[in-house]
C-alpha cells in the first residue's frame, strides 16, 4: 500500500514524485516501465547521440502521414528512468510568455506566465543567470556550455548576418534571437529530474522506485481511483494508493493506460471490448508536435563533429572528458539555435532553428558520411492535430499514433519560410570559409515553392515533442481541469505533457519539469507560489 501511486518516472513524474516524498506526506511508489538510469552514456552530455537507436528509447512507429508522402516516421521517446530527460539533448527552453497566456485564456486557469514563471524559477539551479526569471538553488543543474565548436559559433555570427539579433538569454525578457543553448547539466554531467529529484528524495525513506514495470491498468472502487495493476518480469502485480493515482506516462503512454482503463471515448472503448468506467472524449486527440527538416552544406574540411566518434577519436575524447572535463565529449552537439518570426522579425517567433555540426537526417534517410552543417527549422506553434488510438487490448502493443504532421495548410507555409531563413543563414559570410558554396540539400534547383513543399514531406520528422493528448481544461473535450484531475473520477490526475493545451514554443523538457512542480503544491493542497511580475 502506497500514499501515492504515480505511473512514469520521465521529467515531469521524477519531479513531482521528489517533491512529494521530500514533504513527508507519505509514501509515493514510482512505477517505471523502463529499467534504471544506471548506463553511464546517459550522464555524458555527448552520450545521448550514441543512445538514440537504443533500446533506452521507444521506437513508436507512427502511422501513414499524408502530409509526409505516406512516409511512416518514427517518433522515440525516452524509456529509461528520468525518460526523455535521461536521453534528450539537454536544451533547457521554457517557451514564450504567450504560450501560457493562451493556455489560460483556454480554462487552464492558474497557468498563465506570470503563474508558472515561479515554479520555473524553484525547480532551477542556474550557473549563470539569478534575477526575476532565473532561479539558483534548485534541484535542477542548469548551465552554459563548455564546449562549443568553431561551426557552431560560426552559425551564431551567420544567423545575425541574416538579421537575428542576438541573445544571452532565450528564457528572459524576449524569447526572439539565436545564441547558445543553456542545458540541464551540473559539473559536467547531465542532471535529468531523475538526478535532480528521486536520488535526493531516496534518502527520506518515503520513496519507493520500481523499475521494469508496465502498467495494465488503473483499479477503480466506483468512480474513485484505488490502485494500478502492473506487469514486471512476465508475472502481475498490484500497487494500492490511499490517495491518488497519479499518470505521468507522457502524451502517447498515458492516453493508453487511461484508455486500456476504461477512461476515454466511448467508440474507441466499445470496439476494444473495454467496458467504460467513464467517458471522455477528448483522451487521445490534440495530439501536437514539432517537426523539423533540414537545410544542410557540406564542410570544405574537418569540421564540426564528423569523425569525433572513430575508435581512437573516441579514446581520446573520452579521456579527455574523465581528466579535464573538456572536449567534444562535454558537447550536447546541439550547441546553439534561434528563434525568428518569418512573417515579421520584429514580433515573437514563430520558428525555432537548431543548429546541428554535423549532417543530420532522420533514421529512414540514407546515411551520409561527410562533415557538414545542418539547420533544421521547425514551426513553433503547429496548427496540426493529431491522434493517439488503442492498437489493441495488450498493454504490451503501441497504441496508433497518428501526428496528421503538415494537414494543416498554415504549417506548411511556415515551414516553406522556415526553411527558407535556414538556407539564407547558411549563405552568410561568416560560413563561407566552413562550407562548400553549393548547397547540399534541399540543393541548388529547390527554388520554387513546390519543389520545397516536396523535400519537407520527404525530409520532415520529429522534434520528439508530442503534447496535448489529456488537455487541460473546463469543455466537454478536456480531460483534466485545472488541478490535473481526471474529470469525472476521485482520486486519478495527470501529471505530464499531455495535458498541454497547445505546444509550447520549444523544446518541452524544461515545461514537463515545471508541471512536475507546479503539480506538487496542487496534490499537497497548499498555496501556489505568489505570480511573477516579471
Amino acid at each position: 500500500m502506497a500514499d501515492y501511486v504515480i505511473v512514469g518516472g520521465g521529467s515531469a513524474g521524477s519531479a513531482l514524485a521528489g517533491r512529494l516524498a521530500e514533504a513527508d506526506v507519505g509514501k509515493v511508489v514510482v512505477l517505471e516501465a523502463g529499467p534504471p538510469d544506471r548506463n553511464p552514456l546517459i550522464h555524458i552530455p555527448a552520450g545521448f547521440v550514441k543512445l538514440l537507436d537504443s533500446k533506452l528509447l521507444y521506437h513508436y512507429k507512427t502511422e501513414r502521414q499524408d502530409g509526409l508522402d505516406g512516409r511512416t516516421p518514427i517518433m522515440p521517446q525516452g524509456a529509461v528512468l528520468g525518460g526523455g530527460g535521461s536521453v534528450n539533448a539537454t536544451i533547457y527552453i521554457r517557451g514564450q510568455r504567450g504560450d501560457y497566456d493562451t493556455w489560460a485564456k483556454l480554462g487552464a486557469i492558474g497557468w498563465s506566465y506570470a503563474e508558472v514563471l515561479p515554479y520555473f524559477r524553484r525547480a532551477e539551479d542556474n550557473d549563470r543567470f539569478a534575477d526575476a526569471y532565473h532561479g539558483t538553488g534548485g534541484p535542477l543543474g542548469v548551465s552554459d556550455l563548455r564546449q562549443i565548436t568553431d561551426l557552431t559559433r560560426a552559425f551564431v555570427r551567420s544567423a545575425q548576418e541574416a538579421g537575428i539579433p542576438y541573445s544571452s538569454d532565450f528564457n528572459g525578457a524576449r524569447q526572439r534571437g539565436v545564441g547558445y543553448n543553456q542545458t540541464t547539466t551540473r559539473n559536467g554531467r547531465r542532471c535529468s529530474a531523475a538526478v535532480a529529484y528521486l536520488r535526493p528524495a531516496l534518502k527520506t525513506g518515503n520513496l519507493e522506485i520500481r523499475t521494469g514495470c508496465l502498467a495494465t491498468r488503473v483499479l477503480f472502487e466506483g468512480d474513485r481511483a484505488v490502485g494500478v495493476e502492473y506487469r514486471q518480469n512476465n508475472k502481475l502485480y498490484t500497487v494500492m494508493a490511499e490517495r491518488e493515482v497519479i499518470l505521468s506516462g507522457g502524451a502517447i503512454q498515458t492516453p493508453k493506460l487511461l484508455m486500456l482503463s476504461g477512461v476515454g471515448p466511448e467508440g474507441e472503448l466499445k470496439r476494444h471490448g473495454i467496458a467504460v468506467q467513464h467517458r471522455l472524449e477528448g483522451v487521445g486527440r490534440n495530439l501536437q508536435d514539432h517537426l523539423e527538416f533540414p537545410a544542410i552544406r557540406y564542410c570544405t574540411g574537418p569540421y564540426g563533429y564528423f569523425g569525433e566518434d572513430t575508435l581512437m577519436k573516441s579514446a581520446k575524447n573520452g579521456l579527455q572528458y574523465l581528466l579535464f572535463k573538456s572536449g567534444p565529449v562535454m558537447s550536447n552537439v546541439t550547441e546553439a539555435c534561434a528563434f525568428v518570426n518569418v512573417d515579421d522579425i520584429e514580433e515573437e517567433p514563430n520558428i525555432q532553428l537548431h543548429f546541428v555540426p554535423i549532417v543530420f537526417m532522420d533514421s529512414d534517410q540514407v546515411p551520409i558520411k561527410r562533415a557538414g552543417a545542418t539547420v533544421n527549422p521547425c514551426v513553433l506553434r503547429p496548427q496540426s492535430r493529431g491522434e493517439v488510438r488503442l492498437r489493441s487490448t495488450n498493454p504490451a502493443d503501441d497504441p496508433v499514433i497518428d501526428p496528421k504532421y503538415l494537414s494543416h495548410p498554415d504549417d506548411m507555409r511556415l515551414s516553406i519560410k522556415g526553411l527558407e531563413f535556414a538556407r539564407k543563414i547558411l549563405a552568410q559570410p561568416a560560413f563561407s570559409h566552413f562550407v562548400e558554396r553549393q548547397e547540399a540539400f534541399p540543393g541548388s534547383n529547390a527554388v520554387d515553392e513546390d519543389t520545397l513543399r516536396s523535400y519537407i514531406r520527404s525530409k520532415g520528422k520529429t522534434v520528439y515533442h508530442p503534447v496535448g493528448t489529456c488537455r487541460m481544461g473546463q469543455d466537454e473535450m478536456a480531460v483534466v481541469d485545472p488541478e490535473l484531475r481526471v474529470h469525472g473520477v476521485r482520486n486519478l490526475r495527470v501529471v505530464d505533457n499531455s495535458i498541454m493545451p497547445t505546444l509550447i514554443s520549444g523544446n518541452t523538457n524544461a515545461p514537463a519539469i515545471m508541471i512536475g512542480e507546479k503539480a506538487s503544491d496542487m496534490i499537497r493542497g497548499i498555496m501556489p507560489l505568489q505570480p511573477s511580475n516579471a
